[in-house]
């Protein structure tokens, strides 16, 4: 790309930006690129409709305002360049409305926090493998709870490395799920083979104390009481992970229309996952750009 080699060189000439301010302009950058290039759009011919669609393409994907501004400040600054250096006649971008930063936002979690609560399960206990899995489950797919609570073995192909969810509006899809879930979704399966479950509950992945599917609000108890046991402070339930999910992946450059068919979001059809969308390029994206597909567990 000559414009943003071209571009790099004036924050670094010109406006004496550090090699770390350039690379994050850089980053935020490439996903709008990335974006048009998906949608066939040649960055030059772009309009204001096209940054709205982007925008809300970000919102979508339950990135919080902030850094959805911070974004967006990058392409202006890009925007704002390609005028002054002649690229174009008028800046595209001169009356999009950035996004207000609300006072409360919505925690994620880090790799090291997400660990951290791990390393705080004890995998001696009955169910301590259940919830080792469930946490890297949502953490490497992204499953809203209800999700992950309705998951059954026959939704999985572990040997592939992929599950089926079954999400809003009984709308499927099948997302890539990380070695270390598989090995952990293993280590829990060979647990679960000697609990004694309800008739009719047979088939759920995770089962409670109660010998049924486990429930939300096991789920919620059982994330908040990780989060409180690793010292973390901040408001985090079962879709934080989600959020995590999506950010880490989003932070990480994979494409933004493989992390909304990854979550599912109603605006995406089932026709759609498996018609246009090829689940190698799903794993690929989170193979380069999760941290849970880029080694093995040990």
């Amino acid at each position: 790309m000559p414009l943003l080699r071209r571009y790099r060189q004036y924050l670094k000439l010109e406006r004496g930006f550090s090699d770390h301010t350039v690379d994050a302009y850089e980053r935020d950058i490439r996903k709008f690129l990335q974006f048009l290039d998906t949608e066939g759009i040649d960055p030059l011919d772009v309009t204001l409709d096209h940054f709205h669609q982007f925008s809300a393409a970000i919102i979508d994907i339950g990135i919080h305002p902030v850094s959805l501004a911070r974004i967006l400040a990058g392409v202006h600054s890009y925007y704002r360049f390609l005028v002054l250096d002649g690229h174009l006649d008028t800046d595209p971008m001169e009356l999009l409305e950035h996004p207000k930063k609300p006072q409360h936002l919505p925690d994620t979690l880090t790799v090291d926090e997400i660990d951290r609560m791990e390393a705080c399960i004890d995998l001696s206990a009955p169910f301590g493998h259940r919830n080792r899995a469930i946490v890297e489950t949502l953490f490497s797919c992204g499953l809203r709870v209800s999700e992950l609570c309705n998951l059954r073995l026959g939704d999985l192909y572990l040997d592939q490395e992929f599950i089926r969810v079954n999400g809003k509006g009984s709308k499927q899809r099948l997302v890539p799920i990380s070695a270390r879930a598989v090995h952990d979704i293993n280590l829990w399966l060979s647990q679960r083979a000697h609990l004694d479950i309800r008739h009719g509950y047979e088939d759920y992945l995770f089962i409670s104390q109660f010998r049924k599917n486990i429930s939300r609000i096991t789920v919620f108890r059982m994330i908040k009481q990780l989060v409180e046991d690793a010292g973390i402070d901040k408001t985090v339930s079962p879709h934080t992970l989600r959020h995590s999910f999506a950010t880490t992946l989003l932070e990480g450059g994979a494409n933004l229309r493989a992390i909304q068919t990854m979550l599912g979001h109603e605006s995406i059809g089932t026709t759609q996952i498996y018609l246009h969308t090829d689940t190698s390029r799903l794993r690929d994206e989170l193979l380069c750009h999760h941290p849970r597909y880029m080694a093995h567990p040990e």
